[in-house]
């Protein structure tokens, strides 16, 4: 037996697709055999499995724990929840590693899957390596004991969410977005001192309301709206696995991902003073700065949540964080990106700064930056093209940081281009103290590009 992947299915963090076009239950049972047959060989046996709330989910599930078992792996069955439940059970439970079927924050259609590998993130040229075992029918064989159990894991979860809480009395808003943290958050805001209202908890895999990207503001209308009309402190909002944390202020103003992490940083630092903070270089300029002025040690590194989490054990640093909104927290906790977390923990640090969301973006540095701009080259073109820009900017002594792709530092401040591990995107980004700065910077973005035959064209989907 024999099975070939969808080669767009294969990314770097995780394996995706199109459910019904480039991924199906014969590639979810051949990644159960797979992944069964190297843990097996490096002596582990037992795999917590658990799904989101889309529609194609079970049936994913249900082809994955067969072939999980069939090459001889025990499976827990920890069911429906966000991904960070299932990191947490694949922590806390006695298992080797674990997987979460999941789309993340794609539109409905998409599904796929998120693994843990006896407590580390499988990535990378692991995802490779299934993709080759599969093509080569390079599967051991169970012997026909292998088990499947359920784990009712949820309350115990919610009750790890807020062990230790010491934040004050909020009103806030909560958007679930249909998403699979619907009802992890339904069960933590009972738990939590204040007024809370909450948005779209009940787990609809069509998504009806919003996309569940918080990351894209018009995503947040909803939220803003509530906010308004409770006059609430703030809003939360969650992607569709639960694992990315969005914000807006008591205004409706976005509190973007760097913003939350230099917020987060204060109470963190005050603990443990003089720790290492991470975050992905399209992080601004004003996070370095001020984790710096906290007493931290700011580390740039590169975009994604398993590179975040390998750097994280690497330096020991108690936060990192992205500006997608995966948030990571090592200090009392398990060091994996958990929206439900981060957003108890970012509760506790508006009261232990003693400030409000409000006045904690009002104090932030004014800075004007362009979104993610996203557009389309050919997957063979991403990386040379970058790799071209950079040795024309080094050719001409430009201050250039090369840690994932070129970032440019600048008189007016600062450009990002880098290429997309995901897709066949490259991504930019610039962030300069005025829009006058903003122009020139975007116009070099342009010129570098233009260099290298590209135009900056349509935003591209995600």
């Amino acid at each position: 037996m024999t099975h070939r992947f969808d080669p767009t299915s294969l990314r770097e963090y995780d394996i995706r697709g199109i459910v019904g076009k480039t991924l199906g239950p014969d590639d979810a049972r051949a990644i159960g055999r797979g992944f069964a047959t190297l843990l097996r060989r490096a002596g582990g046996r037992r795999v917590a499995v658990g799904r989101d709330g889309r529609i194609s989910s079970p049936m994913l599930e249900e082809a994955l724990i067969e072939g999980l078992t069939k090459s001889g792996c025990d499976v827990v069955r920890t069911g429906m929840g966000p991904t960070p439940m299932l990191y947490y059970a694949e922590a806390t439970l006695e298992v080797d590693g674990g997987i979460q079927i999941t789309g993340s924050h794609n539109p409905g259609n998409y599904n796929g899957f998120k693994m843990v590998f006896q407590h580390r993130s499988f990535f990378g040229q692991d995802i490779q390596t299934l993709g080759k075992m599969a093509a080569e029918g390079d599967w051991d064989e169970g012997d026909g004991t292998e088990t499947v159990t359920d784990a009712d894991i949820e309350d115990l979860y919610v009750s790890r969410l807020i062990a230790g809480y010491a934040g004050g009395s909020f009103k806030i808003g909560w958007d679930a977005g249909n998403g699979a943290a619907g009802p992890v958050i339904e069960k933590l805001v009972k738990l939590l001192p204040g007024e809370h209202h909450t948005l779209f908890t009940d787990v609809d895999g069509n998504f009806p309301n919003h996309h569940p990207d918080p990351t894209e503001e018009k995503n947040l209308a909803d939220l803003k709206k509530l906010v308004a009309e409770k006059n609430l402190d703030f809003g939360l909002a969650f992607d569709g696995d639960g694992d990315r944390l969005g914000a807006i202020d008591g205004q409706g103003r976005v509190v973007w991902g760097d913003q939350l992490l230099s917020i987060l940083a204060e109470p963190v630092l005050r603990v443990d003073p003089g720790a290492t903070i991470i975050a992905d270089v399209k992080a601004s300029q004003a996070l370095y700065d001020r984790i710096a002025e906290l007493g931290g040690k700011p580390v740039m590194w590169k975009t994604g949540h398993s590179l975040i989490k390998t750097k994280m054990k690497e330096t020991g640093a108690p936060l990192a964080g992205e500006m997608s909104g995966h948030i990571f927290f090592a200090q009392d906790y398990y060091g994996f990106d958990d929206a439900q977390y981060a957003a108890v923990r970012l509760i506790q640090a508006v009261h232990v700064i003693g400030k409000s969301l409000t006045q904690l973006k009002d104090e932030m540095p004014a800075m004007v930056n362009t979104p993610e701009m996203r557009f389309q080259v050919d997957e063979s073109r991403k990386f040379p093209a970058v790799e071209e820009v950079l040795a024309r900017l080094e050719a001409d002594g430009a201050d250039v940081d090369r840690t994932d792709g070129a970032r440019v530092n600048t008189a007016d401040g600062w450009w990002l281009l880098r290429a997309s591990n995901t897709q066949d995107v490259l991504v930019a980004r610039a962030e300069a103290k005025s829009q006058e700065g903003l122009d020139r910077l975007v116009a070099q973005i342009d010129d570098q590009l233009a260099k290298s035959g590209i135009v900056r064209g349509e935003q591209a989907a995600h």
